[in-house]
């Protein structure tokens, strides 16, 4: 019974991230992102400021959660890919949910975008971001390569990471700029510059 209990808690919590997350992003958006404050937030989402630190850790973090949150779906996504794939591809096949979900609300998602990538404390929390994703990565990637998981000298595993991570940040920018592409076509363009996606 308790890891029931657990497993509903932990799904509410989830639940009330993705609300107020979104509409986080529809103030952002419908006011700018300076002149909505955490204030703005609470009362829009009905929660007091302590309810949200509780989910919360900043402004920023409320907005790109749900982003920093794919990581463990991205690295699950990647565990899960055949054995015999590819690293590059395999890498290429697991960020395709994190693509869909990109996907299914496109203008508003492309909106978020560009306004994450022209915002300085927005950029900033991306790259943290990036850097989790980097150390949630690491273990599979580094297995498929046939390195040394525990070996924080090889620069294969990072480089791996690091590249299409940066093919992922280039696809959004060229996406978020250019309403008539496709994301999923745009990031196997991107990553087609390195190695083959299929």
């Amino acid at each position: 019974m308790e890891r029931a209990g657990g497993g509903a808690r932990a799904r509410a919590r989830q639940a009330m991230r993705a609300e107020v997350a979104a509409i986080v992003g529809d103030l952002v958006l419908e006011q700018g992102y300076e002149r909505t404050t955490v204030d703005h937030i609470c009362a829009a989402a009905g929660i007091s400021r302590s309810t949200f630190f509780r989910y919360f850790p900043s402004k920023e973090d409320a907005l790109l959660g749900g982003v920093a949150d794919s990581g463990e779906t991205l690295r699950d996504a990647l565990a899960a890919r055949p054995e015999d794939e590819l690293p590059w591809v395999a890498v290429r096949r697991a960020l395709q949910p994190l693509i869909d979900r990109y996907a299914a609300d496109d203008e508003r998602v492309r909106r978020l975008t560009r306004l994450m990538m022209t915002t300085p404390a927005l950029l900033a929390r991306h790259q943290e971001k990036n850097a989790r994703w980097y150390e949630l990565l690491r273990p599979e990637v580094a297995r498929r390569l046939g390195a040394d998981v525990d070996d924080r000298a090889d620069p294969g595993p990072q480089a791996l990471i690091g590249a299409a991570l940066a093919c992922v940040q280039a696809t959004l920018t060229v996406w978020s700029a250019n309403p008539s592409s496709g994301l999923s076509d745009i990031l196997d363009r991107a990553m087609g510059v390195v190695g083959p996606v299929g």
